[in-house]
C-alpha cells in the first residue's frame, strides 16, 4: 500500500504503525459490505474517542516497552462484546503497533476510520464522487480563513459548526462525503480541516490507483483540454492521474500545476513574478 498526504502529520515510527494498521483494515474487510463497513467506521471513530478521554488507557495501550500481546489482550477486553470482530482485529493491529506518541494512536485510528469510509463509497461506487466533492469542499474551507478558523476552533460550540457545515453541503452531497467532513471538523487532524479534506480526497484518489494533479487555470478547461492534459501528465509521470481543477483568473494565462511537491508554474503570473526576481 502506498503512502498518501495523510501521513505527513507523523514520525516514522507512527507512520509505519498506521501503514501496519491500513493494511489490517483492507485485509480484514474484503468480504465486508458498504453497510458493515460504516459500522467499522463508526466503532473505530467511537474508540478513538475512549482513548482520548481516557489518558492513562491511551498511553498504556501505546506503550511499546510493554509487550505486544499483553496490550492486544487488554484491548480484546475491553473491546469484548463491544464491537464488531473486524473493529477489533484492526484495533488490535492498531495497539501492537509501536507509535511515536499515545496521541498518534488515537489519529491513527480516526484515520482509519475515515479510510474504511472511502472504501465503504468504492463499493458502492461512489468513490469518484466524494473525492470530488471532498477536494470542492476543502477548496470553498481553504478559501474563507475564517470559515477555517470557526471549523477548527476546538473550543466552538459543536451544534454552531454543525449547522455552518450543513450549510455548505448541497442536499446532493454524498452521505460518505457529509460523514467524513462531519468527523472531520468534530475532530480535526493535521493542520487544519482544508488540509484535511484535501488529504482525504488523495487517499480516494489513491484508492483509485491514481496520482492527483491540482491544476490552476485563468478559465475553465474544456472536457477535450482536461483529457489532453490527463494523458500528458499520465506519460511524465507513468501513473493514472486525477485532475482537481481550480479557476484563478489572476493568473491571466497558462496553467499551474501541482503534483504531490512538484509544481510546474506555466502561468503568465508565474513568470512575470520570476522575472521580476531576476530583475529585483
Amino acid at each position: 500500500m502506498s503512502t498518501s498526504g495523510l501521513l505527513a502529520d507523523f514520525h516514522a515510527a507512527s507512520r509505519d504503525a498506521l501503514e501496519s494498521t491500513r493494511r489490517r483494515l483492507s485485509e480484514s474487510t474484503q468480504q465486508a459490505s458498504a453497510g458493515d463497513l460504516g459500522t467499522v467506521a463508526d466503532q473505530l471513530d467511537g474508540v478513538a474517542d475512549l482513548l482520548r478521554r481516557e489518558p492513562v488507557l491511551r498511553r498504556t495501550l501505546a506503550d511499546s516497552s510493554r509487550d505486544a500481546q499483553d496490550r492486544e489482550g487488554l484491548a480484546s477486553r475491553l473491546l469484548d462484546g463491544q464491537v464488531t470482530s473486524v473493529t477489533a482485529d484492526v484495533v488490535k493491529a492498531a495497539v501492537s503497533a509501536s507509535w511515536s506518541k499515545p496521541d498518534d494512536l488515537v489519529d491513527g485510528l480516526r484515520t482509519v476510520a475515515r479510510e474504511a469510509l472511502l472504501i465503504s463509497a468504492e463499493r458502492d461506487g461512489r468513490l469518484d464522487a466524494v473525492e470530488d466533492e471532498l477536494f470542492r469542499l476543502g477548496r470553498i474551507v481553504a478559501a474563507e480563513p475564517e470559515l477555517e478558523r470557526l471549523l477548527a476552533d476546538p473550543a466552538a460550540n459543536a451544534e454552531g459548526k454543525h449547522q455552518v457545515l450543513e450549510r455548505l453541503l448541497a442536499d446532493r452531497t454524498e452521505a460518505t462525503t457529509r460523514k467524513l467532513a462531519e468527523q472531520l471538523v468534530a475532530h480535526p487532524t493535521g493542520r487544519g480541516v482544508a488540509q484535511g479534506l484535501e488529504r482525504l480526497a488523495e487517499l480516494a484518489a489513491e484508492r483509485r490507483e491514481r496520482s492527483v494533479a491540482t491544476v490552476r487555470s485563468p478559465v475553465a478547461l474544456s472536457d477535450q483540454q482536461q483529457e489532453r492534459l490527463a494523458g500528458a501528465l499520465a506519460r511524465i509521470y507513468r501513473r493514472d492521474i486525477t485532475l482537481h481543477l481550480e479557476v484563478d483568473p489572476a493568473l491571466v494565462g497558462g496553467l499551474v500545476i501541482q503534483v504531490g511537491d512538484e509544481v510546474i508554474d506555466g502561468s503568465v503570473a508565474g513568470r512575470l513574478d520570476e522575472l521580476g526576481r531576476r530583475l529585483g
